[in-house]
């Protein structure tokens, strides 16, 4: 009798996982159609529109794409936004799978970007002093999402599952599906640009280049502005004087007069002065930025205290599924870069730890058969994009360490082969606890 009822209670507990997984199936499917519907009523209010506005906006629509300049302008004050694309991404990632979700994760990964000459008569031109910057911004489209839908929280792959709003993650699934992306510039070649550290697939489209520049784009470059009275009135009367409180032949500010440097003899015609009276790079850093930072770090010092207990009070009226920040990180004190700019702690700590890679001594000596593209050995298999062995090698380590499945494939697929590929090489690769092991690198198929 007790092996019928634990035999009954083990059916009755398989039933019920199934039950669950049916009804969060069934959700899920719901919120597909209320997804599909939104959609398609969407899209025939837009067809409707345009349709009602043919006979009277014609004129205006071919206005809208083709005109000068001053009415560009005008179209877009009337919310008119239309972009093209600049050019597509030629990459060594041809298909999502594989591909890094941040451009750090794979430094050695490459791509280029020719200019259209749909866009520019000559695209060379467009390129001319871009060589003079390390580091360029690539503004593109996800053009291969699945579907246009999108949710106000999405569950990032490093967080195994908690969500987060999609404002405050990089997720793809978002009302306008652009990315933006930090690249390094190799070289410019003419209309064609040669990129690394990428996270662009094949084909992507790019909209816009616009080059890094850290003045610019670092907080850390950008000039405090929360100083004391007493601070301006000792700093900034005592700099503006220090370069005009000797006598000086040639200033700006006494007439024309120049002050003389440290040896007693004034500077050459045409060096460069600070308003201090220090050349360029004689001073490492002005003494109201560091002064600054020691009292931001001493804020925080005395804030953290408070911050640590009541920082994640806010938080508890949330599902235990979203992200709650973690105790104890109010208590960090923060300086240098860190002082002007803040992230969240799931960032730099994700639940989801970074994996050990393996090679088979197959996947080895398979990876060792490719050749760099400019080789004169014939009959092996060729890269496009990677220079060697080594370089391959590093970017397949670089891409599994950071586990490149989603959340929901690391928790329900049953199935732990995983294929991606990586320039002109097909890799197959299985996930354990904790681990990743490449089992295959074979050349791409070209049909």
């Amino acid at each position: 009798m007790s092996a019928r009822c634990s035999c009954g209670g083990d059916t009755a507990k398989k039933l019920c996982h199934q039950i669950s997984v049916m009804r969060k199936e069934l959700k899920n499917l719901r919120q597909l159609a209320v997804g599909s519907t939104r959609l398609h009523t969407k899209h025939m209010g837009s067809l409707q529109a345009l349709l009602s506005g043919t006979d009277q906006g014609a004129l205006q629509a071919g206005a809208c794409q083709h005109t000068a300049v001053d009415a560009e302008h005008v179209s877009l004050e009337e919310g008119c936004i239309q972009t093209v694309p600049i050019g597509f991404i030629s990459s060594c990632f041809a298909v999502k799978n594989g591909t890094p979700r941040q451009p750090t994760i794979c430094s050695v990964s490459r791509a280029t970007l020719q200019i259209q000459q749909s866009v520019f008569n000559n695209p060379d031109h467009s390129l001319a002093g871009l060589e003079h910057y390390s580091h360029v911004w690539i503004i593109f489209v996800f053009h291969k999402n699945a579907h246009l839908s999108y949710k106000a929280k999405v569950k990032p792959p490093r967080l195994n599952g908690l969500r987060v709003g999609v404002y405050s993650t990089r997720s793809p699934h978002r009302p306008n599906a652009l990315g933006l992306t930090l690249a390094k510039l190799e070289r410019v070649v003419g209309d064609t640009l040669h990129l690394s550290g990428v996270d662009m697939i094949a084909g992507t489209p790019v909209l816009d280049i616009k080059p890094y520049i850290p003045d610019y784009d670092s907080p850390h470059a950008r000039r405090p502005t929360d100083l004391s009275e007493s601070d301006v009135a000792s700093g900034g009367g005592d700099d503006k004087r220090s370069g005009c409180e000797t006598s000086c032949s040639s200033c700006p500010d006494c007439g024309d007069r120049s002050e003389p440097d440290s040896d007693g003899e004034c500077p050459q015609p045409g060096a460069r002065v600070t308003r201090s009276g220090k050349k360029p790079g004689m001073a490492s850093r002005p003494f109201r930025s560091v002064l600054s930072e020691v009292k931001e770090y001493l804020r925080q010092g005395e804030l953290s205290g408070v911050t640590t207990g009541e920082g994640t009070s806010g938080a508890g009226n949330e599902q235990t599924t979203d992200v709650v920040p973690e105790e104890g990180d109010g208590a960090r004190l923060c300086y240098g870069e860190d002082a002007y700019s803040t992230i969240a702690s799931w960032i730099r700590r994700p639940p989801a730890s970074s994996l050990e890679v393996r090679f088979t001594p197959s996947a080895e000596r398979e990876l060792r058969e490719f050749v760099p593209a400019g080789s004169p050995v014939h009959g092996k298999p060729r890269f496009k994009f990677l220079k060697d062995g080594d370089e391959a090698a590093a970017a397949i380590l670089a891409v599994l360490s950071a586990d490149p499945r989603s959340a929901y494939r690391r928790a329900r697929c049953r199935d732990r082969l995983f294929f991606f590929t990586m320039d002109t090489a097909d890799i197959t690769c299985w996930f354990g606890e904790g681990f990743a092991e490449v089992l295959r690198v074979q050349p791409v198929k070209t049909s």
